[in-house]
């Protein structure tokens, strides 16, 4: 036999990776908010999508369009392409009511959102522990929401509609994680920019050059942020490096400060402390079960709790 060669882990590479991918997402989302000011959604899911597609074809040619779209799971790539739009759109047009850090931190419900949809979608059983942290961080979402006080119930639900759309997105992330990289990431691309493009004839409004290149840099950033992330999980474990993806609440501040003048609430920062805190235990609590009963021997804790 062959003695194969684990790949080398790089901690410090890999949490910059994950840095750098976070703050690529967060500078992404922060110009989709200052561009729907004065396009239609629509315009951006088609002209990011184009110049997306612009740097994917060399590796789809490379690949080979069989490799990369002769799927076995066809109708599932489309319901994540479908929840993968509807994403995309539903945020963009809450970011256009609602400050950056206020949407990016319900969005941070997601983990805790797939940990619950888990149950029924995917068949996995959630210990008490993860149930409980589940429910602190749904009370994180409450309020930053805050229905009982200055409350915009439709771009506020609608951000926690994406954060679902998105989870369940996650979900046939997950389904379909032996696809591949690049088949995951080529329909999502073409399938986002051809909804857009549909919407085109209705929605059209001519952009200058300089708009024209921003709406396409959403589209690039966006595929340099996957890049980043990718890297960073190949790097170093997971357990090491998805816990700084929460550096994109800091920079959405910093963003909503320096471009909108917004500060976040003290309501606002005490939500997205319950929902980080729940987000992180969960995925502690995973990666404890994960390594099995040993791991759990020796924190003390029972199984699958």
């Amino acid at each position: 036999m062959t003695a194969t060669t684990a790949p080398a882990v790089d901690t410090r590479s890999g949490i910059l990776m994950m840095l750098l991918g976070m703050s690529l997402f967060t500078f992404n989302d922060a110009l989709g908010k200052w561009l729907v000011a004065d396009y239609a959604v629509g315009m951006l899911l088609a002209i990011r999508s184009l110049f997306g597609a612009i740097l994917l074809a060399p590796m789809i040619a490379r690949a080979g369009l069989k490799a990369v779209f002769a799927v076995k799971r066809l109708p599932l790539h489309l319901v994540r392409v479908a929840c993968v739009t509807g994403e995309v759109a539903v945020f963009y047009w809450s970011v256009r009511s609602l400050p950056l850090a206020d949407v990016m931190t319900i969005y941070m419900a997601a983990p805790l959102i797939v940990t619950a949809l888990s149950v029924p979608l995917l068949g996995e059983r959630v210990g008490w522990r993860r149930w409980v942290a589940v429910l602190v961080g749904f009370a994180g979402v409450v309020l930053v929401l805050n229905p009982t006080g200055a409350f915009d119930p439709v771009p506020s639900l609608a951000a926690l509609a994406g954060a679902t759309i998105f989870s369940l997105g996650m979900i046939t992330t997950r389904l379909l994680r032996d696809d591949g990289n690049l088949t995951l990431v080529s329909f999502q691309t073409f399938g986002t920019g051809l909804v857009g493009a549909a919407t085109l004839p209705a929605v059209w409004t001519p952009p200058g050059l300089l708009d024209f290149a921003l709406l396409g840099a959403l589209g690039v950033v966006a595929l340099g942020g996957h890049a980043a992330m990718n890297r960073s999980l190949q790097l170093s474990p997971a357990a090491v490096v998805v816990p700084f993806q929460y550096v994109s609440i800091v920079w959405a501040v910093v963003l909503d400060l320096m471009v909108w003048g917004t500060a976040p609430s003290l309501r606002v920062a005490l939500g997205a402390t319950l929902i980080i805190g729940s987000g992180l235990f969960v995925f502690h609590r995973e990666q404890t079960l994960k390594r099995g009963p040993a791991a759990e021997a020796g924190s003390g804790l029972g199984p699958a709790e």
